[in-house]
C-alpha cells in the first residue's frame, strides 16, 4: 500500500521504461514542434553534477545537415567501428545496426545533437549530467510513440561534427539521437535476468526477490 504522502507508482512509466528499445528506421513522417518540445523538456529535467546543467542540444531538421551527420556516422562504421563490432554482435544485431547506419539514420525528420558545455560543468563528469538527459530523452520519446536511438559514432569525428552545427569550442558533442515516427512496431528490449546481474550484500550472492 502507498503511503498516503507519496504518489502511487506509474503504471504508464514502468510500461515506458520498460518497453523503450533502440529504433533504426523511420517512416519519414516529420515531427511536429510540440511533440519535439515535450521531449526536450523532459530531457532538460534529468539530475546534473552540481546541478550545472551543462547540456546543450542541437535540434537538426535541415535534410542537408542531417545527411552530413549520417555520413559522419557512415565513415566512423567503415573506417573501424565495424570491424570491432563483428563477432560482438550476433549476425541479426549487426545488420540491424548496419542497416540503420546505413540508411535509417538519415531517414529520421529529426537528428538531436547532444553536447556537454566544459564552461559549464567540469569536463571530467559531463558524461554523469549529459547521458541522463540523453536517457530522458530517449523514454520521453517512447512515451509520446516515437522512436529514437542513442548513437556516439559521429562523436568520434567530433571536430568536424562541431564544425559542420557551428558548436564553440566549449560544447563537446558526446551523443547524436534520431527521432522520428517508427517503420514498424517495435516490441520490448531483451534483457538478462536480475539474478545475473544484480548482488545482495556481496559479489556472488544473486538477487532472489523478496523473501
Amino acid at each position: 500500500m502507498a503511503r498516503p504522502d507519496r504518489p502511487a507508482p506509474s503504471a504508464g512509466f514502468f510500461e515506458v521504461l520498460l518497453n523503450q528499445r533502440a529504433c533504426r528506421q523511420f517512416d519519414g513522417r516529420p515531427v511536429d514542434d510540440d511533440v519535439l518540445e515535450r521531449c526536450l523538456e523532459a530531457a532538460i529535467h534529468a539530475p546534473s553534477a552540481e546541478n550545472k546543467q551543462p547540456w546543450v542540444f542541437v535540434v537538426v531538421r535541415d535534410a542537408a545537415t542531417r545527411h552530413q551527420i549520417a555520413e559522419l556516422t557512415r565513415a566512423a562504421w567503415r573506417d573501424g567501428a565495424r570491424s570491432l563490432s563483428e563477432g560482438r554482435l550476433t549476425p541479426e544485431l549487426l545488420d540491424d545496426v548496419e542497416r540503420g547506419i546505413e540508411i535509417g539514420l538519415e531517414s529520421a525528420p529529426v537528428i538531436v545533437v547532444v553536447c556537454g558545455d566544459r564552461s559549464i560543468g567540469h569536463e571530467v563528469v559531463l558524461p554523469s549530467s549529459v547521458f541522463p538527459a540523453t536517457q530522458n530523452l530517449l523514454l520521453a520519446a517512447n512515451a509520446v510513440g516515437l522512436g529514437s536511438a542513442l548513437t556516439t559514432l559521429a562523436t568520434l569525428r567530433g571536430t568536424e561534427l562541431a564544425d559542420l552545427l557551428d558548436l564553440p569550442a566549449t560544447a563537446r558533442p558526446m551523443a547524436v539521437v534520431p527521432l522520428g515516427w517508427p517503420a514498424r512496431q517495435l516490441g520490448p528490449p531483451r534483457r538478462l535476468p536480475l539474478a545475473e546481474r544484480v548482488h545482495v550484500d556481496r559479489y556472488g550472492n544473486p538477487w532472489g526477490g523478496s523473501a
